[in-house]
């Protein structure tokens, strides 16, 4: 095993290593503080509720320690064991076509990551979501999620590595512009339809039957100065018992879409604050920073690895016999996601801010803070969402702040308004 290798398995082991310290720090907080009413849920969560809460926590850390370990243990196996050279050395020894021989390369890693995950999406929907009550897909259904998931995968990576390959081969010295533009332009494509095309095939949209709600949400938008399409009730029910809202498109296909799980557990000034945060999102322009910054990074990962993938160094460095793009490319990826670490925790806490400035932007908008903060304790309670997270684990991993924190925070501006009235 040469040096570089060394460093490169002992760089990706640290990472898991500190990735399974953080679990372990944020389930002993849990079980330290998890069992204490936090000042704004008193009088909303009783202790019944908490230890659910708690052990819904507890159950889905302990199986994502499990669920980890097993894929970090396939993952090495396969790059540092040999099965990638074998792996490519078959592939290639087809000897078809090169964009033939990458599509197979790559969606055959794809079929196989879906099958060695389908035990532990069983266990995860059929043992714990459904001890906890929030469980409602059949046997049935999930089957047929899993071949419509597999089906969608394929046309629509089939064509992303299809025309990407095409280009490469077209355009040696400088796919890598090319291919950043066609996949900026087929990731906005896939936004653009997706309400009408992706979604249906897995839920029903059906309008809101709350006419006064309707007429109160785009009455809302419209004062905000977001032109809605359309609101949508969406039959989430059919899966699980988490409730959610979310706009959904681009331009002028933009849609609200509400679960009808959230109509049935909040009232109208509690889903209004929900859709206003979710507005906030759009009139701070935060999916388009987070686009833009994403095309940025991908523009300077493509434009790197375009000069990497000239040379043989990965291939040497893992041993491949058969000299191949494709493998090059899953090492590279491998490798890009060691050194893209450190901007985990940071694209978190620029999350976290647009969060807040949401919550801001929504209780302006509709002058209830309250209302937020209402609909936010419900939605943790409906979800029994962690109360107590370690703030270290919590700002590597939160793309939303603590619950208590941003209740607390809304609560604040509420009495910061309240103070400036008075005065």
């Amino acid at each position: 095993m040469n040096v570089y290798l060394v460093i490169i398995f002992f760089s990706y082991l640290s990472i898991v290593l500190f990735g399974y310290w953080l679990k372990a720090l944020n389930l002993g907080h849990l079980k330290k503080y998890g069992a204490e009413v936090p000042l704004e849920f008193e009088g909303r969560i009783d202790s019944d509720l908490l230890k659910r809460t708690c052990d819904y926590t507890i159950e889905n850390s302990k199986f994502s320690f499990v669920t980890s370990i097993f894929n970090n243990i396939v993952l090495l196996v396969f790059l540092f064991g040999g099965l990638l050279n074998l792996y490519n050395s078959w592939v290639m020894s087809m000897n078809r076509h090169f964009v033939v021989s990458g599509l197979a390369f790559f969606l055959l890693l794809i079929y196989a990551e879906n099958i060695i995950s389908i035990p532990f999406s069983l266990y995860r929907n059929f043992k714990i979501e459904k001890k906890f009550g929030f469980n409602t897909l059949t046997p049935g259904l999930w089957l047929t999620d899993f071949f419509k998931s597999i089906l969608l995968s394929t046309i629509l990576v089939g064509i992303l590595i299809s025309v990407g390959l095409w280009i490469v081969s077209s355009s040696p010295r400088f796919w890598w512009l090319w291919v950043w533009g066609f996949f900026l332009l087929f990731s906005l494509f896939i936004m653009y339809i997706s309400p009408y095309v992706i979604e249906p095939l897995f839920n029903k949209f059906t309008p809101i039957d709350d006419s006064e709600l309707e007429h109160r949400i785009k009455d809302m938008a419209e004062k905000a100065g977001v032109r809605v399409s359309s609101i949508f009730k969406m039959d989430a029910s059919k899966r699980s018992r988490h409730s959610n809202a979310y706009f959904t498109g681009i331009g002028k296909v933009k849609r609200i879409i509400l679960y009808d799980t959230l109509l049935t557990k909040m009232d109208r000034d509690e889903v209004i604050a929900v859709l206003a945060h979710e507005i906030g999102h759009w009139k701070k322009k935060h999916i388009l920073k987070r686009i833009i910054v994403s095309e940025v990074m991908t523009f300077a990962v493509l434009y790197a690895a375009f000069y990497i993938l000239q040379s043989d160094f990965l291939l040497q460095v893992f041993s491949i016999e058969v000299d191949s793009f494709f493998a090059k490319i899953v090492i590279l990826g491998f490798i890009g996601g060691i050194i893209g670490f450190p901007l985990g925790p940071l694209s978190s806490y620029f999350s976290r801010r647009h969060e807040r400035q949401a919550d801001r932007f929504a209780c302006e908008l509709t002058g209830k803070p309250e209302s937020l903060a209402s609909s936010l304790m419900k939605l943790s309670k409906d979800n029994l969402s962690n109360l107590h997270p370690h703030p270290l684990y919590a700002a590597f991993h939160y793309s939303h702040p603590p619950v208590v924190q941003r209740i607390r925070e809304i609560r604040n501006i509420k009495l910061h308004a309240e103070t400036l009235t008075s005065s």
